[in-house]
């Protein structure tokens, strides 16, 4: 799910459990190779929203994203982790599973 600053505020910050934020950008040819997977996490159950860098630039600066794409792991509304580049999809999910044990 796509999100602006202000609904990342309401739904990441201010949320529970553990979601991954994926900072990417339209014209980033490993963002567009890691949709799909990120698609295929979500609809195993795990919650993953998107931030265009390029719509939301000064959210992208706030977490200091200077490459994309760059996946942050939050629980409970703080920063866990950051992941950089196209990461293999067993990754992601080992990475999900450590927090939200």
């Amino acid at each position: 799910m796509k999100i602006d600053e202000k609904q990342f505020r309401d739904k990441v910050l201010a949320g529970k459990g553990v979601s991954l934020v994926d900072f990417s950008a339209t014209w980033c040819g490993p963002c567009q190779m890691l949709a799909p997977i990120l698609e295929q996490i979500e609809q195993e159950g795990h919650t993953i929203y998107t931030v265009d860098v390029d719509e939301e630039a000064a959210l992208a600066m706030e977490y200091r994203v200077v490459s994309v794409p760059t996946m942050i792991l939050f629980k409970d509304g703080e920063k866990k982790e950051q992941l950089v580049g196209l990461t293999p999809k067993q990754t992601l999910l080992d990475k999900l599973a450590y927090y939200e044990n």
